[in-house]
């Protein structure tokens, strides 16, 4: 497998006519191709000046397809793209080349693939941050072009032959990406049509500097989304575009683009016409077709004798009813019109419509694109079939690539007549992964109900199964001996599979839930099996001996959450070395349950702890053994990892965890190398759309975690090989499973280069150490020191770089962070204990250092923002007549000093007179007080501009008075 990264650099942009002059492009109109050209014979003389300077660059010297290494580069990054299984079935494959070798090229999410199925090799042309929604290329295959309907668009136009990109064109449609593109029969211009409400078509010279395109026409919606366009081969100046209802023609010429709509609807010929699906021109370059849902195809000829040098205007002049079955592809190859259905049978015509060839044996199906080899049959006509006409001539044709709506690729060999499926892949969504503990597989499960099995270091797909009728799997896990696969159903189903068959037997498929699973997990000893559901409850099952035979029983079940549950976990008791069972759930509760004394009547709950306030737990998992002390890591959505201690659950470390756009959803820690460092650990870990590696122990620095996006339309799962090389993710919807090879020393490399000791965490503070924030920390501290040893003494000073822990909450506090009396206590339990499983004694007090460590890890990462503060008043607020949420005054104190950690009367009464800005009130305030502060309905408006003196167009309250709150 290769990889190449997207970029745009003057150097590598190189016009099309450079494969010209080694190649020339085949045409049966050569006088009228000169013409289109020499139109831009200026523009050409420069470009091949520039060509001289690149002489020496591998997209210049290229000169056909290059070998697809197995063994990639030098990996500098982290985490490199390794494999893709999946394909995108609603965009075409197309074939590269299909002489000494065979390769295809394919979409797979974000990224586009180059699959060498005769060395069993891909390489990867990464550069979109968006799904790719479009994919085409040049008639020899020389350019490839893809674009994507992501917020910030990319059009790339790739060089096949070594996988380099040569242009990007960025934000080419700003209103909503790239629905449909082109490139001309001399890959010269590129056309592109918007996707937004108000369709754009732009044609481009993709081949020159400029970053605007050559003229450009706004479509009227009422022709429907045009979503197939395609350039008259024989002639640039025209095109055709189509909807489901509208044939668009267009004429180009001296930087001015028209287009005309010529009527078809069932009344034009009076038959029902269809919707349409595809258009082509024929080889005069004159006629057109368009293929229908009704098996039809619409013939365009020209209204009327045009003068020259004016636009060809077409109409519908004759419909033809070729077939029953609903035609989905129609293209042109040689002399032959071929067009693919829905009953997946592909059909070669002459010029005049007759059917010359079919082939419908192979059980395909619906066709949704066929790509023809750029290598042209032998002239000997020897080994090919017969056609279907009378004459029953040999029916020479060159060999094909054909996809399919649910995810296949297969290849023709029009010689032999012989299809070679090239790709099977999963066509619904697959969220379920899971690798096996002692073996290179993996297996996935997808909506279809299908698990495949695959040897990621051969690339190979091991062994599969459909299961019916459950269907839709949503998680799947491997027990540690590798022996069993669980399998959990949207239907509330579970069933236990043969780790190496996948076969099961009838008894061990269980159903004691309405509910999806969401979770599996098995105990270390593999005798338990735990499954949660979307009802909030955990299922347990046994092993158990009946006889000589192993079988699974159900124990028990608890719906122990009011909450959806996030995580499940199994775990071993430190004493006993019994198992243990953890969930963790949306309520913020972490659930241990008892195991030992729970039989058929249920699933009995050991210890319930609360381990939040506000922050929402997404994870959890067990902390490698780094430490005497043992520890559970979990993560939550403010963008906070904490370590609880695995027995009493008390909250010991809290850091600040990797922050790239999302929180963290799941962690998975890597085993330990085994020629590798012991004390060197890493955990693998996904957010909404990236995956990321992260180094521990964690301390807060940022520096020692990367990630990028694996799945820009959102990651389901993540799962790690055995040996710790590999993290697989899977993307849901986009039917995908990307594999990613693990590159530890570059990402040690990387958090050296961002500073040793303390400098990343001054860089976290504001304005870094040379700051007025750093400034301020120490002016608080040394001010700390002095109050310590009493501020009037006259006596010599003993001079010290800490100070107690007791002052810790009123330094916090006078730099802005207003922390509650439970995140108090989680912070002097961080420093006692910091140092107790060792020394068996407790830590009272702090240097500057630890402090600044302290303040960063447990800050807020961000301000409150105003949406939080609307949704707040929505859940403790009523609406009034206008709708808006208000808050009555007195509720709200009442709220304040009943609910959370109570405030009393004279809390509230400083807390808002400070707020307020008003002076001279003191701890007796009244009731009469609060009415002069606050008005008696309290809108979400008031309390952001009148109390806390933040503009309407303020987005996020800054951290050091969004917690005056």
């Amino acid at each position: 497998m290769s990889t190449t990264n997207a970029t745009s650099t003057a150097s590598d942009r190189i016009d099309a006519e450079t494969e010209d002059a080694g190649e020339q492009i085949n045409t049966e109109d050569d006088q009228t191709e000169k013409e289109v050209l020499d139109d831009d014979e200026e523009g050409r003389s420069e470009l091949y000046s520039v060509q001289e300077d690149m002489a020496g660059s591998q997209v210049y010297t290229a000169t056909s397809l290059s070998v697809i290494p197995k063994e990639t580069r030098t990996k500098t990054h982290p985490l490199v793209l390794d494999w893709a299984y999946g394909m995108n079935p609603t965009l075409p494959v197309l074939s590269l080349q299909d002489e000494d070798r065979l390769v295809i090229l394919y979409i797979c999410a974000h990224v586009a693939v180059m699959y060498d199925h005769t060395s069993n090799a891909q390489h990867l042309l990464q550069g979109h941050c968006s799904p790719i929604t479009c994919l085409c290329a040049s008639e020899n295959r020389r350019w490839l072009v893809t674009a994507d309907m992501g917020q910030e668009s990319l059009v790339i136009i790739w060089d096949a032959y070594t996988g380099i990109p040569v242009r990007t064109l960025f934000d080419c449609h700003p209103e909503g990406g790239v629905s449909a593109m082109a490139l001309s029969k001399d890959s010269k211009y590129l056309v592109t049509v918007g996707a937004g409400a108000v369709q754009r078509v732009c044609i481009w010279n993709w081949t020159d500097e400029s970053e605007s395109p050559e003229c450009q026409v706004d479509l009227s919606p009422k022709y429907g989304c045009q979503n197939q366009l395609l350039f008259n081969p024989f002639d640039n100046t025209q095109l055709v575009s189509n909807s489901s209802t509208q044939v668009l023609f267009y004429n180009w010429e001296r930087g001015h683009l028209e287009y005309s709509a010529p009527e078809i609807t069932d009344k034009t010929f009076n038959m029902v016409l269809g919707s349409l699906s595809q258009s082509i021109f024929y080889y005069d370059g004159v006629l057109a077709f368009t293929a229908t849902s009704a098996g039809n195809i619409v013939l365009w000829d020209k209204q009327t004798q045009s003068v020259s040098r004016q636009p060809v205007v077409r109409k519908a002049v004759k419909l033809v009813p070729l077939q029953e079955e609903a035609i989905t592809v129609l293209t042109l190859i040689d002399s032959f019109i071929v067009t693919g259905d829905v009953n997946g049978h592909i059909k070669f015509y002459d010029g005049n419509l007759k059917l010359i060839n079919v082939y419908n044996e192979f059980s395909l199906d619906p066709i949704k694109s066929i790509s023809f080899s750029k290598e042209k049959p032998s002239i000997s006509d020897l080994g090919y079939s017969k056609d279907c006409t009378l004459d029953a001539k040999p029916f020479v044709i060159r060999n094909f690539v054909l996809s399919t709506t649910h995810a296949t690729a297969v290849h023709v060999n029009a010689q032999r007549n012989v299809p070679q499926t090239l790709l099977k892949e999963h066509v619904e969504p697959l969220e379920a992964v899971a690798c096996h503990p002692k073996q290179p597989l993996v297996a996935m499960g997808s909506h279809s109900g299908t698990i495949k099995v695959w040897d990621y270091e051969h690339k190979e797909a091991v062994c599969s199964r459909v299961f019916l009728p459950h269907k839709q799997i949503q998680c799947i896990t491997y027990d540690p001996q590798g022996f069993y696969l669980a399998v959990g159903f949207a239907s509330g189903a579970l069933q236990i599979v043969d780790a190496c068959t996948l076969q099961s037997d009838d008894k061990e498929c269980f159903h004691y839930s309405q509910d999806s699973i969401t979770h599996l997990t098995f105990s270390q000893d593999s005798r338990y099996l735990a499954a949660a559901d979307t009802g909030k409850a955990v299922t347990l099952l046994r092993q158990c001996k009946e006889g000589t035979q192993e079988v699974w029983k159900y124990q028990g079940r608890h719906h122990s959450h009011y909450k959806p549950i996030q995580d499940l976990l199994f775990g071993v008791d430190l004493d006993s070395s019994q198992p243990r069972l953890l969930s963790l759930g949306m309520d913020r509760w972490l659930v241990e349950y008892d195991l030992q004394n729970t039989g058929e009547d249920g699933l009995l709950i050991l210890s319930s702890e609360r381990i939040e306030q506000s922050a929402v737990p997404t994870c959890m998992v067990w902390y490698p053994p780094l430490t005497p002390e043992h520890f559970l890591l979990t993560a939550s959505n403010l963008y906070k990892m904490k370590l609880f201690n695995a027995t009493s659950k008390m909250c010991r470390k809290t850091v600040f965890g990797p922050s790239y756009g999302s929180p963290v959803k799941k962690m998975a820690i890597l085993p330990a190398s085994k020629d590798g460092d012991p004390n060197s650990r890493y955990m693998a870990y996904i957010t909404q759309d990236k995956v990321g590696i992260q180094i521990l122990p964690l301390d807060g620095n940022p520096h020692k975690s990367f990630a990028m996006i694996c799945h820009s339309t959102g990651v389901s799962t993540l799962a790690c090989s055995y040996d710790g090389r590999y993290a697989f993710t899977a993307g849901g919807q986009d039917c995908t499973v990307f594999s990613w090879e693990l590159n530890l020393s570059s990402l040690e490399a990387s958090a050296a280069l961002g500073g040793k000791d303390m400098l990343p965490f001054y860089n976290l503070l504001e304005g870094g150490r040379d700051g007025p924030l750093f400034r301020e920390m120490e002016e608080y501290f040394y001010y700390c020191q002095l109050q310590n040893q009493d501020l009037d003494t006259m006596e010599t000073r003993l001079v010290s770089t800490r100070i107690p822990l007791a002052d810790v909450p009123f330094l916090m506090r006078a730099l802005g962070f207003y922390p509650t009396e439970q995140e108090l206590e989680d912070m002097q339990n961080e420093v006692k204990f910091s140092r107790y499983a060792e020394t068996r004694n407790y830590v009272t007090d702090i240097d500057l250092e630890e402090f600044i460590k302290l303040y960063v890890n447990h800050r807020p990462a961000s301000g409150i923002a105003r949406q939080e503060l609307c949704n707040a008043f929505q859940v403790l607020g009523k609406p009034d007549e206008r709708g808006i949420y208000t808050i009555d005054r007195d509720e709200l104190l009442e709220l304040l000093q009943a609910r959370g950690e109570h405030m009393t009367e004279d809390d509230l009464a400083e807390c808002f007179t400070t707020l307020v800005g008003i002076s001279g009130v003191g701890a007796s305030c009244t009731e009469s007080v609060f009415e002069s502060m606050l008005p008696p309905e309290i809108s979400m408006e008031t309390f952001a501009t009148d109390i806390l003196g933040f503009s309407a167009a303020t987005q996020e309250l800054p951290q050091e008075h969004g917690h005056d709150l």
